[in-house]
């Protein structure tokens, strides 16, 4: 069995950034999207996790996680591109009220049932809508989105800066649902504290993961 140090091709020792980079740099290669495939991106996934808390023993592949898969969270989310439009504040206490007077619905605003093991942005997708993406491992900010109540599981949280993760900042594709219901803002990635963390667009994307 590789160890985590294999999988991301560095060496023992090394230090955070150095994993990070390799991390970035791998996740790309194994991308189902690029060629690659889901075991063998989760593998990189749950290696880059091992290093990070301290290159715990880790077996190939495992996704486990000590989740009552019975449970379920209820998301309400609105476009931070709506809030732009209408010249609406990202921390306004009435952002919900008022998207739903405004009658916003489709990709501007809704709700929807995810479950507490499965990722957001996954669980959306399934759902008909489309969310901006890059890596889907957590190793860019394309997918961010403002957690304004509840909270949202980062278990790589070595991609967004401290300030912005303290600010409810999280990662569609990695985040699992932590609480009985979440209101979120999603399409951030162009906030100033995270814009330099976007990966850029595949040929083949479209246009709203640009």
């Amino acid at each position: 069995m590789s160890s985590p140090f294999e999988i991301l091709g560095v060496d023992p020792g090394a230090d955070e950034e150095t994993i990070h980079r390799a991390y970035r740099r791998r996740v790309k290669d194994v991308h189902p999207d690029q060629g690659g495939s889901i075991p063998e991106f989760r593998t990189v996934q749950s290696a880059y996790e091992a290093l990070l808390d301290g290159g715990r023993e880790m077996e190939s592949g495992s996704t486990d996680r000590t989740v009552d898969t019975t449970l379920t969270t209820d998301v309400e989310f609105v476009d931070y591109e709506v809030l732009a439009d209408n010249g609406w504040a990202l921390n306004d206490p009435d952002l919900f009220e008022k998207s739903r007077a405004a009658g916003l619905m489709g990709t501007d605003y809704g709700r929807l049932t995810v479950g507490r093991e499965d990722p957001l942005l996954e669980t959306v997708e399934q759902c008909g809508h489309s969310w901006p993406y890059s890596c889907r491992g957590g190793a860019c900010a394309n997918c961010a989105v403002a957690v304004l109540e509840g909270e949202l599981s980062q278990p790589v949280n070595h991609v967004l800066p401290e300030d912005a993760i303290d600010r409810g900042i999280r990662l569609s594709c990695v985040g699992r649902p932590l609480t009985d219901s979440l209101k979120l803002v999603y399409n951030v990635k162009h906030l100033p504290s995270i814009a330099d963390l976007r990966l850029p667009p595949r040929p083949a994307d479209r246009r709203s993961n640009d």
